[in-house]
Order: C-alpha cells, then structure tokens, then sequence
C-alpha cells in the first residue's frame, strides 16, 4: 500500500523535479555532498547534538519507535546538518529526502507562505481571517483531481459560508480554497497551480498538487520542503517575521472562539498564518509546524534557529500527532545535546 503511493506520489511529481533542479542527477548528488558538509564543519558542540539527535531518532523506546519508517533532518538557515532514515522491522518502506510523497495538511504552511510573499508581507484583515481559519467557510471535504480551484469550492459543501463558525478557529480546508479563490486561482487546475504557488516560493521548490486543494493537494519530498523551510529561517521568504503572528486559540475545551480543532484536547496550542504554534503552557516549546495527516512533519524551533523535517506516509488515524511526538523528542535532543 505504501509503496504504491509513494510510487504514484513519484509519478505527479517528476516531470517538476526535474525542471526544478537543472543539472540532473549530478546536480541533485553534488547539493547532498554540500549539504552533508554542514555538520563535518561546525564545533564541537554540534556533533554533540548530531549524536543526540540521531540516538533519539533510532531509540527503540521513546515516541520515535511507533512512527518508523521515516526519514528525518535537522538544520540551519545554511544548510543540513543531520538526518537519518529510521527502519522497521515490520514495513520494508525506506524513506529518504528524495522520496516524494503527499503531505496533507502540511501544504497550508505552503500556501500561507506564497500568499505572505505575494503580498509583500502585508495581509489585510480578511486575509489574516482566511488563514487563521475564521473565515466561516468550514465545510469543506474534498476536490477531485481534475478539477480547477474554482470548481472545487463549488464542488458539493466546499464553498458553503456557515456564520455561526464566522470568527471562530474552525480547522478545516473551506477558509484556504474560498480565499484562493477569492484572490485569483479560480481558473488554476493542477499544473498551473503549481507554477503559480512556486513562482513566490522559488523554483528550486519542487512540488506538484494531486488535487487543487491548497490546505492538502501538495505532494512534494523533503529535501524540498526543508529547502523552503530554510528559506524562510534566512529571511528569503517573509513568512519569517509572520511566523507566530495574528495566533488564534483552538482549543475547544480552554478556548470559546475554538469550534473544532485536530490536536488532542490536552494540548492547546495557538493558530497563526497557516502554520501551528506549539506552545501549550505545560508540554509546549513554541515550535512553529504543519504537521500532515500521514505523517508529514516539518517545523521551526522557537527561536528561528533551525528547522526539521520528519517524513513518512502512514494512512493511520493518529498518524500526524504521532509523529509530532517524534519530532519534538527529536528537536529536544538536539536543543539540549542530550539524547531523549
């Protein structure tokens, strides 16, 4: 089952790849020797904290073991500075930075990030409502590969306004597709879409979307999300200084402007500009994230010092706080140069 999808999820993005990085093969071996550099180079210290972390992402017995398989890697706005593909002995899946897969809800970071830089950094009420998910448009379910983003928000609830929710966190993909929308991506099926989303990102980004859902349509690899990731640490995309702002509560439980909300009801984490706030006032290190329904989770530390990336495909219902778990024992690790 996995290895059929991550074959399928190969297949819509290889033709993009490949104008993505001109040079070819040779191309994409050399950037991973650059790359694999950046730790050799750093102090001391640093290995301290490669150990650390790569002891932790292999443990047998802390909340790594029930993600495996993953890849995953640590870095600075420079470069990697650590990574690993994490076996199982149970699913014969490998997964490496050049395993292209579908991230789900990891494509909202995505989305939020072009439109930020599309902007120029400045967004207007109404964008800040759209992407914090207050805009009231809540009931989303799905798009159909072929359809364009105009024609998805007109497919079945998608497009439905429910005032009740206006102005309340209400998680779903309704508030970025009506806002696309909105914003001039109504025509834009697949491809276009794509082109479109990269022409603020960059390029080198590589992505291609499976449907024109622009909360969870992207399939993409890690190498290039943590490429984006890095980006943004650098101050290439001004999703760096929106990181964090305009937070919303989301918690139902703690929360009366929350209606509904995928995190577990013991953590209460904010909501900013597509991307989570992890910073739960008992277990929270205010990381910056978009985890994905199968796993896909790429995050920020709270300092904006580094990035990471765990990347795995499960179909599992607890799939993405799964391996939110890992990834936060994992940056932990390296934060405090101690194996967890």
């Amino acid at each position: 089952m996995r290895a059929s999808n991550a074959r399928r999820a190969r297949g819509a993005l290889h033709e993009i790849v490949g104008a993505a990085r001109g040079g070819g093969a040779h191309g994409v071996r050399r950037r991973r020797r650059l790359a694999g550099t950046g730790a050799q180079s750093r102090p001391g210290h640093c290995r301290a904290r490669v150990a650390a972390a790569t002891s932790t992402a292999s443990s047998d017995s802390n909340a790594c073991t029930p993600a495996r398989p993953f890849y995953w890697e640590i870095g600075d706005q420079a470069s990697r500075l650590a990574s690993g593909a994490v076996a199982s002995s149970s699913d014969p899946t490998l997964y490496t930075a050049a395993t292209s897969m579908y991230i789900a809800s990891a494509s909202k970071w995505l989305y939020a990030s072009y439109f930020v830089q599309r902007r120029g950094g400045v967004l207007s009420a109404e964008d800040v409502k759209f992407l914090t998910f207050r805009s009231g448009y809540s009931s989303f379910a799905i798009c159909l590969p072929a359809q364009t983003v105009q024609q998805c928000v007109d497919f079945l609830a998608n497009g439905t306004y429910t005032a009740a929710s206006d102005g309340k966190f209400d998680y779903g993909g309704g508030h970025m597709e009506k806002h696309a929308s909105l914003n001039g991506l109504g025509p834009l099926a697949n491809v276009a879409l794509a082109t479109e989303i990269r022409s603020q990102l960059g390029s080198d980004v590589a992505l291609a979307y499976s449907q024109p859902q622009l909360a969870g349509g992207i399939v993409t690899t890690a190498d290039d999300y943590a490429r984006f990731l890095r980006k943004i640490l650098g101050g290439g995309l001004r999703m760096q200084a929106a990181l964090g702002s305009h937070a919303v509560c989301t918690n139902p439980a703690t929360c009366s402007t929350a209606v509904s909300t995928p995190i577990p009801p013991d953590l209460s984490w904010h909501y900013s500009i597509g991307h989570w706030v992890e910073d739960d006032p008992n277990v929270g290190d205010g990381a910056f994230s978009s985890a994905g329904a199968f796993g896909f989770y790429p995050w920020i530390d709270a300092s904006k010092a580094i990035y990471g990336v765990l990347a795995r495909h499960d179909t599992g219902g607890d799939a993405a706080q799964t391996s939110v778990r890992c990834g936060a024992v994992i940056r932990k690790a390296w934060t405090s140069a101690t194996a967890q």
